[in-house]
């Protein structure tokens, strides 16, 4: 389980790159499936970066995605 700081800049980059390293494990080919699942999802991972403001609606969204990919993430 990966804890996040309830407040802090970047955590959704901080998901996202989580979701994508917990998932793949190294393999370029499933990274690329990943970040493709986000887009399909709604989040498109090339839109954050560590000085994005956090919306609480991604937030709840890469829960949601991270929870139906098996990776256990908690804010």
């Amino acid at each position: 389980m990966i804890i996040f700081p309830l407040y802090m800049s970047g955590k959704i980059h901080s998901m996202i790159s989580t979701i994508i390293n917990e998932r793949a494990k190294g393999n370029p080919s499933l990274e690329s499936s990943t970040r493709t699942k986000l887009i399909l999802k709604g989040i498109d991972p090339s839109n954050f970066s560590e000085k994005s403001e956090d919306d609480p609606v991604i937030i709840e969204k890469l829960l949601k995605v991270a929870s139906d990919m098996g990776i256990t993430l908690k804010v």
